[in-house]
């Protein structure tokens, strides 16, 4: 994930600070410096790095906060909250006009950014809100781009509106404004071409489409593993097109996060989403506030509680209750829930966000296989099997084995986590029920 680096400096950064009962404006100034040391290594601009620094270096070293019972958290709570500013303060969503209108979003950005992806996902991300998309494809000069918008689109269920390679992307885009009239569509997204590197071709082009169309939202696609890079490139499409906002892609990637610390500063325009992943689902509202508790260690947990909610299945987990109390839970609602976990992102995802663990995770090995693993064995066993798992003997356990390729040493450590997980969750039912109200969120049991 990006920003593990700066976070597991910050954090230990902070960690001295806590363990100091008083402060001196030197204790401060020195922490500070490191503080500057570990922004620049991450590749955040220099001129944000500077302006950060000082704003945060004027607040700290007040009265209130050096004789303060609790310095070191009071400067952790500056730092915080000018992190958040920093990041954009308020979370920014793609502005659409009325349902009954049609809205005009150009995605822009270079080549190899992911943008033609994105473009798919945020429409999976508008149609799940209730509005109608039409993808176009005006990428008329990289091989496969209107193919892979194509695939891309139907794996969302989106309808892409294609006019082939041979016609100017102006006509391509006012052709399908046309087709988006007379067919009911509210939102239209162009899928615009992208150079290895910003030129004058590009730009009168996209500039052409935006004089020529009622373009309501430019937005940027931009690859966060190019570091400081991806903060010019930005600058640059904004001086030349107005952009109204940044979607930064490849996040999940060994990126050290710089240019989603920079890009809000230098072009005042806000991130709206960030890719998380290769999935269609991967992308991901951008919360300021969040992705700064995340980078000084303190979790996300709005974020894994919107993920949990988003694959939430109520039916199954009632009827799931139910069976916990019966103590008739198998391994058909065991491979329930690992599948909800896989949907969530996976284990080391789901860790990430928790409180106190995300920046310990670096020297931890998190064995996903394993999830695989289990899978297999569940899979390999009949209906009967894991319905029932009280049927397992010996020579079924060999035979579940040998199809799921492992040895029978894993299987019987499975029914045994298994059997001990049941009686967990039956004892840990028996806790919550009764006389306690519930609320509709629930986690998936079992992790």
């Amino acid at each position: 994930m990006a920003f593990d680096n700066l976070s597991e400096k910050l954090q230990n950064i902070f960690k001295n600070l806590k363990g100091k009962g008083r402060l001196s404006e030197a204790d401060v100034k020195t922490a500070l410096r490191e503080v500057k040391m570990a922004l620049l290594e991450a590749d955040v601009n220099f001129k944000v790095v500077k302006s950060f620094v000082s704003t945060v270096q004027e607040r700290a070293i007040g009265q209130d906060v050096l004789n303060s019972l609790t310095p070191g958290q009071m400067v952790i709570k500056i730092v915080n909250e000018e992190l958040t500013k920093l990041l954009g303060e308020e979370t920014v969503e793609v502005q659409l006009l009325p349902s009954n209108e049609i809205t005009v979003i150009m995605m822009c950005g270079l080549q190899g950014a992911g943008k033609t992806t994105t473009v798919a996902k945020l429409a999976g991300k508008l149609k799940s809100k209730g509005r109608k998309p039409l993808l176009v494809a005006c990428d008329v000069y990289r091989p496969a781009a209107i193919e892979q918008l194509q695939i891309n689109g139907d794996k969302q269920g989106v309808s892409v509106f294609s006019m082939g390679d041979k016609n100017k992307p102006l006509n391509i885009a006012k052709a399908a404004m046309e087709h988006a009239s007379k067919n009911g569509y509210n939102v239209v997204i162009l899928d615009t071409a992208g150079r290895l590197h910003i030129d004058e071709d590009m730009m009168e082009e996209l500039q052409e489409i935006k004089s020529n169309l009622p373009i309501n939202q430019t937005i940027l696609v931009v690859d966060a593993m190019t570091g400081q890079d991806a903060v010019n490139v930005a600058e640059m499409f904004h001086q030349k097109l107005s952009i109204d906002g940044v979607i930064l892609t490849k996040l999940d990637g060994d990126t050290r996060g710089g240019a989603a610390l920079s890009i809000r500063s230098v072009t005042g325009r806000p991130i709206l989403y960030v890719g998380m992943g290769e999935k269609l689902s991967d992308l991901e509202q951008f919360y300021p506030d969040r992705m700064a508790s995340r980078i000084l260690g303190m979790g996300d947990i709005l974020t894994l509680i919107d993920k949990a909610q988003a694959e939430f299945d109520e039916t199954k987990a009632k009827e799931l209750e139910k069976k916990i109390k019966k103590a008739e839970f198998d391994f058909n609602d065991f491979l329930d829930q690992m599948q909800q976990v896989k949907k969530m992102g996976g284990l080391s995802d789901i860790l990430s966000m928790l409180p106190g663990v995300g920046g310990k995770l670096k020297d931890v090995e998190i064995d996903e296989g394993a999830l695989a693993t289990t899978e297999a064995i569940i899979y390999s066993m009949t209906k009967e099997e894991r319905s029932n798992p009280d049927i397992l003997n010996p020579s079924r356990k060999k035979r579940i084995a040998k199809g799921a390729g492992v040895d029978i040493s894993q299987v019987n450590q499975l029914v045994k986590q298994f059997e001990q997980s049941k009686k967990m969750m039956k004892q840990f039912s028996g806790m919550m029920g009764g006389k306690g109200k519930r609320g509709k969120f629930k986690m998936p049991f079992g992790f």
